[in-house]
């Protein structure tokens, strides 16, 4: 997995009791994609959380909030949607987060590949275009994926570029 053998990854599913953990997580995350989100801070000095939205995490068949533990510290999160965009039967890897100490080690690659390849489900992958780390990032792991991987056009957001991984078909 990522680069010295003896450091432990893990992935793991949270409960709703790690909300208040997600959401100062998510602060970072909020922080570094407001550049090309067009974000601003509330009078609080935070960054907006749709309640309702976080919430589903938690209550929605196939929606999960995934710690990411760099040998028992946290590292990031990993935010997992099924995906609502109408005719499109995918799992959505909505949101991957890694902190800035953990970057760089092949972390973020290492769990993007894992989820991408687990399991039967089509993946959607979508980032801005104009975030170009996430780009950069996203073309590499796609690139190493050994299951089939095409762009596609959706028109809900004009500034997201979008990848379905489909299962490979035996």
């Amino acid at each position: 997995m990522p680069s010295s053998p003896e450091t432990t990854v893990e992935m793991i599913q949270t409960g709703p009791e790690h909300a208040e953990l997600i959401r100062n997580l998510y602060q970072f995350y909020a922080y570094e994609s407001s550049d090309w989100e067009q974000e601003d801070v509330e009078v609080d000095g935070r960054f907006y959380i749709h309640e309702e939205h976080l919430a589903r995490y938690w209550q929605a068949p196939q929606w999960s909030a995934n710690l990411l533990l760099v040998d028992g510290y946290i590292a990031g999160f990993l935010l997992i949607e099924s995906s609502e965009l109408p005719d499109l039967n995918a799992l959505e890897l909505a949101d991957l987060f890694i902190l800035k100490r953990y970057r760089r080690k092949g972390i973020g690659r290492a769990i993007a590949t894992q989820v991408l390849t687990s399991g039967d489900a089509n993946w959607l992958v979508r980032f801005y275009d104009q975030d170009e780390a996430s780009q950069a990032f996203w073309r590499s792991v796609m690139d190493g994926l050994p299951r089939p991987v095409q762009a596609i056009e959706l028109e809900d957001d004009p500034q997201l570029v979008s990848f379905l991984v489909t299962r490979a078909v035996h």
